[in-house]
């Protein structure tokens, strides 16, 4: 038996497991419906006949004790809670069972009794409350009431009792159904229980665990864990089948691990050489030394704006080139700035203006090299150079605690709120496309260089534009 089911076709196996767990399921329904509706169709019409008789005794009760409140005291609550009181008589006396067949002969002829009393009950507690106190006949009217409401209250206990008195005798007639029908079931639950052990048990060996060994295997492997040993296979089925392939896979990409690391080292030193090459190629020396005789040549000719704009250039260019430190002190980052903005203000005149407010105690503070300069070079180029007038850049800089937030604001045209959704969301696909090099190449150092760093763009529409960013200072992800 265990070597046909080891050779059994996994879907067959799946087939077998599903039929006979349905069986066992539908014979336990079949058991658990056969004694839940015997029961039901049994009692239900005797608990619901209890509950009805019971709620009409505990109604007239209620409606007594609410008449008597409002004799003693004829205020206008007692008078609403005895209105209630009766309606909720009435209506529980209707709900009394009324079927001949159903009820037999004595319950039927005390509820025709208990429908014929409350009428006339009913016509005198009237006739009682349109009566006032004092005027003749008045204590006899209310004594006869009285003895009515415990004549129903005796009636409606004696239906209650002979109510109970039936179920307890259809309980004893049907208590053998009761007994053998459960018993059946428990049977037939316990042979299911031996034979789903057995079918755990051997679902547990041979479809089960081989699962789990791949899956541990497949951890280890996620981890870079080639040495763990290979899972065995059981059986010819579908899964002995993955389980063999998944080995000679292993196997494979262990080879090809090794050979891509051998790859990657050669590519390494390969790149290490192009990047010295490119290095050599840009030779910032000659650049710097050039731009020094062009600024000398200005200031033997007298022309200081232009020494003004090529040493401003040149302190641009000696700053990009010469900086191999991924953070920088934010006073250096400011001097930069200033170097463009006076590049800038020679190129648009008065209509670019800005301002730098920023706190002392941020000053020295490391920040990401190159973080405002491109933000600062937005504004103009997207928000101020468009406005006949211009405008205004301001960059501050606070310290919120252990945070350093700094803020590029501008009063150019301001970003739509559609634009401002998609320029947010190509910053989360990381989409350059759409948002450009410079603020895209931010917002990732910002949240790859800080755990907390964060990038926040406001903007209204013909108001201007304020770029913010947070990180705490000196908490950088290495």
């Amino acid at each position: 038996m265990g070597r046909t089911w080891m050779s059994m076709p996994l879907e067959r196996k799946v087939k077998s497991i599903s039929t006979w767990a349905a069986v066992i399921v539908i014979l336990s329904i079949a058991a658990n419906v056969m004694v839940a509706g015997y029961g039901m169709k049994s009692f239900s019409s005797i608990l619901k006949s209890n509950s009805q008789s019971l709620a009409f005794w505990s109604a007239m009760d209620e409606e007594s004790l609410a008449f008597r409140c409002y004799v003693e005291d004829e205020t206008e609550e007692n008078y609403r809670r005895l209105q209630n009181a009766c309606l909720g008589s009435k209506r529980r006396l209707k709900e009394l069972p009324f079927d001949y067949q159903k009820t037999g002969a004595n319950r039927y002829a005390r509820t025709w009794s208990l429908r014929n009393m409350y009428e006339n009950y009913e016509r005198e507690r009237d006739g009682f409350l349109e009566m006032k106190e004092g005027e003749a006949g008045y204590l006899d009217q209310l004594y006869l009431v009285y003895r009515i409401q415990g004549y129903l209250n005796t009636r409606a206990g004696q239906l209650e009792q002979m109510t109970v008195e039936m179920g307890n005798s259809a309980y004893e007639s049907h208590k053998y159904w009761l007994v053998v029908v459960p018993s059946l079931t428990i049977l037939l639950g316990a042979v299911s229980l031996l034979f789903m052990k057995g079918l755990r048990c051997s679902v547990g060996r041979y479809i089960v665990q081989p699962v789990l060994d791949l899956a541990e295997d497949s951890r280890r492997i996620a981890e870079n864990d080639f040495s763990g040993p290979d899972t065995c296979a059981r059986g010819e089925d579908e899964i002995a089948q993955l389980v063999r392939a998944f080995c000679t896979m292993k196997a494979s990409t262990r080879g090809y691990i090794e050979a891509l690391k051998k790859t990657h080292a050669m590519e390494q030193k390969l790149n290490e050489v192009r990047l010295q090459m490119l290095k050599n190629q840009i030779n910032p020396h000659f650049l710097f030394n050039t731009l020094n005789m062009i600024a000398s040549t200005a200031q033997i000719e007298d022309a200081a704006s232009t020494e003004k704009m090529i040493t401003a250039l040149s302190r641009l260019f000696r700053y990009n080139l010469k900086s191999s430190d991924s953070v920088m002190p934010l006073d250096r980052e400011l001097n930069i700035v200033q170097d463009y903005m006076y590049l800038q203000k020679m190129r648009f005149g008065a209509r670019i203006r800005y301002s730098i407010d920023c706190a002392p105690d941020t000053l020295e503070v490391l920040v990401p090299s190159f973080a405002l300069q491109p933000l600062v070079e937005n504004a103009i180029k997207h928000g101020l150079s468009s406005k006949s007038r211009g405008g205004r850049i301001h960059i501050r800089s606070r310290m919120e605690g252990t945070k350093l937030k700094l803020w590029v604001s501008d009063t150019g045209t301001g970003i739509s709120e559609e634009r401002l959704r998609e320029i947010g969301k190509a910053l989360e696909r990381e989409d350059d496309k759409k948002t450009g090099i410079g603020i895209s190449n931010i917002y990732r150092r910002i949240h790859g260089m800080y755990q907390d760093g964060e990038m926040l763009l406001y903007s209204r529409e013909g108001c201007g534009t304020s770029v913010v960013l947070s990180f705490t200072a000196g908490e950088r992800v290495e």
